[in-house]
Parts: structure tokens; C-alpha cells; sequence
């Protein structure tokens, strides 16, 4: 889901509810807004703002959570890629060309998550990286070594069980990129929050400074499920995991 498309129409739903809510003060008869039905009509809207508040605790949660797992898992693989260049560092200088390759893969699926023309978009999905089947092939030219003496068999082990985790966290990685929030979830949160905004303009006075709090507001909450949204989106947006563990990396893979 894009979290532009989505702040805008939360924005024009919770204002347009408040607006609706100000016309409605206007145009309903005195009784219908008498102490009476302010009381019952505010008791159901608090039970309506409580449910819409833990709603949205724990979508922004969900969302964080998610954005940390990936942070994670890109510093985690950083970590897995210089241990695997340092074991097949100490393997011996007839391993060079699979480092050499271990370097130009990387740099592929840094260039396919992060583009560097900003009008491209990102995919961490490893079967549109140049990177993706390049690393199976790294992992088979480890497989098919022949190595001479017990230290380089551990060695070649050890690499072995490093590669087939980092093949193994592509698929992590392009599953927790997935959006988490369902759409019939976010639907209801927005018609929470529209009730909210209606109430509120059904009890505020006509004027200037009114309308421009309840705009105020409704930017707000805007703001809020567009941030959400960002992080749901880890790879893309404004709000991204950074590429710089990855290019560390890169720069020191081969020395």
C-alpha cells in the first residue's frame, strides 16, 4: 500500500468528517443536541476513540517491529558476508575468483535495492538481481573444491554453512517486506477515525480557529498512518533501511 495515497485519503475523510459534524451542528433540531444526547452520543464516541487509539498503538507496533527486522537482518547479513570473504581469505589465493565474484554479487543486489536513479524503484525480490543466481553459483564453486589438508576442509565447511545462509536470508528478507497490515484492517481504522473527527465537529462552535484545529488534527493523524505505512515498506519510500552496512561491506570484500 502507498503511504502517500493512504495519508491523503485519511486526511480528506477525517477532515471531510469533521466538516460534516460542523454542518450537521448546524442543520439538526436543538433537541437532537440537547445535554441529554450530548452525553449518550459522547459516551459512544470515547468507546469508539479508545478502540481506534489501541488499533493504532498497535498497528504503529507492528510496523516498527517489522522495520527493526529488517534493519536487522541487512546488518546480519553484512556480518555473514565479511566472515564468508575472511574464510575464503584464509582458504588460499586460488579461491580469489569466487571472492571476486562474491564482491560483484553483492554490489548487484545492492544496485537492485537501492537504485541509484532515484526514479527507479527498488525490489528486494532476489530473482530480479543480477546477485540472486550469481550467489547459487558461488555456492556450488565452494561446493566443488577440492581442498588438500583438514584446514582447508573445515574452511571450505564453515563457507559452505555461511553461503547457504545468506541464500537463505534472501527469501527472509523478501517475506518480511511484505505489507502486514491487511486492507480490511486499515478500512475500519479509517471509518473509526472518521466517527471521531464527525464528533467532533457535531460539538465545536462555526469559526475560523475551529476549523483550522480540526485540519491541524486530521494532518496529523494523516501523518501518523502515512509513517506507518513507510515503515511497512522498509525497501522503498521515505522511510528506508540503510544501504550503508551493505556498502561497507562491499568495500571491504577482497582486501
Amino acid at each position: 500500500m502507498n503511504g502517500s495515497v493512504v495519508g491523503t485519503i485519511v486526511l480528506v475523510c477525517t477532515f471531510g468528517g469533521a466538516l460534516i459534524g460542523l454542518w450537521l451542528r448546524r442543520a439538526l433540531p436543538g433537541h437532537h443536541l440537547d445535554s441529554d444526547s450530548r452525553d449518550t452520543i459522547k459516551m459512544g464516541i470515547g468507546l469508539i476513540a479508545t478502540m481506534t487509539a489501541l488499533l493504532l498503538g498497535l498497528v504503529t507496533a507492528s510496523a516498527k517491529s517489522s522495520f527493526d527486522a529488517m534493519d536487522t537482518a541487512v546488518k546480519q547479513t553484512t556480518i555473514q558476508l565479511l566472515t564468508l570473504d575472511r574464510l575464503l581469505a584464509r582458504y588460499g589465493p586460488e579461491i580469489n575468483e569466487i571472492r571476486k565474484g562474491l564482491q560483484h554479487a553483492v554490489g548487484a543486489r545492492i544496485d537492485v535495492i537501492w537504485p541509484q536513479d532515484p526514479s527507479k524503484p527498488g525490489s528486494v525480490n532476489p530473482m530480479l538481481s543480477g546477485g540472486a543466481p550469481m550467489g547459487e553459483v558461488l555456492a556450488d564453486a565452494i561446493r566443488a573444491l577440492k581442498p588438500s589438508n583438514d584446514a582447508q576442509r573445515n574452511l571450505q565447511s564453515r563457507a559452505l554453512d555461511t553461503g547457504e545462509s545468506l541464500l537463505q536470508g534472501r527469501w527472509i528478507v523478501l517475506a518480511g517486506a511484505e505489507n502486514s497490515i491487511p486492507l480490511p484492517f486499515l478500512v475500519i481504522l479509517v471509518f473509526w477515525l472518521t466517527i471521531v473527527f464527525v464528533s467532533f465537529g457535531l460539538f465545536a462552535p462555526w469559526n475560523a480557529t475551529v476549523v483550522a484545529a480540526l485540519f491541524v488534527c486530521a494532518i496529523s493523524v494523516a501523518t501518523a498512518l502515512f509513517l506507518v505505512l513507510e515503515m511497512e515498506s522498509p525497501f522503498t519510500g521515505f522511510i528506508r533501511v540503510s544501504p550503508d552496512p551493505l556498502r561497507y561491506a562491499l568495500s571491504s570484500l577482497g582486501k
